[in-house]
């Protein structure tokens, strides 16, 4: 009985994980798409695109699918649907500050889906501006630590990007994220490929501010409200203003 019960788990983990792992392929394909829509198709000559197929790649998107969402982006073979970006605006719980980017077709559906998500699991949904006045929008290369035999310290990925005029670099434990404004992210993107270094990201993103510190049931309640969110199509990134120091997050994972 045991050994089925821990097959049924293991099952059931394996079933989250790979509809996770769908939605993010789905999502990341879309970001292609859009790219290779606005930019061409080109990846020499859209570095947007180059960076989002990056991304594919890392997360183990097929080639091929790839390959057809830029084709259908950039209009050299059909099927492709005409995406627009949509931000909303809600409040978390202890007044967290969340904005919400969607990619979609459907505007309709887009809002149900986030107020549904947010207002069901203890947010609020909040007027244009509100929470957007937290954040800034932030050019984010994020620099893995270890780099084959070679374990980064911060002054070396200074050193490499200094000369794309970086704002600040943070250190996320197992990796570095170099923060700069929106239009130097391919210079900063650049610098770290010219100095032999991998990169896991590199896009431009919403920074908070301010981050509030929080404890772990707000923690739990918010991880609630992103976990909600992300489970929608439309949905491709929800940033939170949110902090918790390490115990905080041991305690809950």
């Amino acid at each position: 009985m045991s050994g089925h019960s821990k097959w049924a788990t293991t099952k059931h983990q394996k079933a989250v994980v790979d509809a996770r792992r769908a939605k993010s392929f789905a999502k990341l394909i879309k970001n292609i798409e859009v790219a290779a829509r606005l930019g061409g198709g080109d990846v020499d000559g859209n570095p947007t695109l180059f960076d989002a197929i990056q991304k594919a790649k890392k997360t183990s998107v097929p080639k091929d699918n790839i390959d057809r969402a830029v084709k259908r982006g950039s209009g050299a073979e059909s099927g492709g649907a005409d995406y627009e970006t949509l931000m909303y605006e809600a409040y978390g719980p202890a007044g967290i500050a969340m904005l919400i980017e969607c990619l979609t077709d459907n505007r309709n559906r887009s809002a149900s889906e986030v107020r549904v998500a947010v207002t069901r699991n203890g947010g609020t949904m909040a007027d244009s501006g509100s929470t957007a006045r937290v954040f800034s929008r932030k050019g984010v290369v994020v620099v893995p630590k270890q780099q084959g035999d070679r374990t980064l310290a911060e002054d070396d990925v200074l050193e490499a990007t200094l000369d794309a005029d970086p704002e600040e670099v943070n250190d996320l434990g197992e990796s570095f994220e170099v923060i700069s404004d929106p239009a130097d992210t391919v210079r900063v993107r650049t610098a770290v490929q010219e100095a032999g270094l991998d990169y896991d990201s590199a896009e431009v993103s919403f920074v908070p501010e301010f981050t509030q510190e929080v404890d772990a049931p707000t923690v739990e309640k918010v991880m609630k409200i992103i976990d909600a969110l992300e489970d929608s199509d439309d949905v491709q990134n929800v940033y939170a203003n949110f902090d918790a120091s390490d115990e905080v997050l041991a305690s809950i994972s």
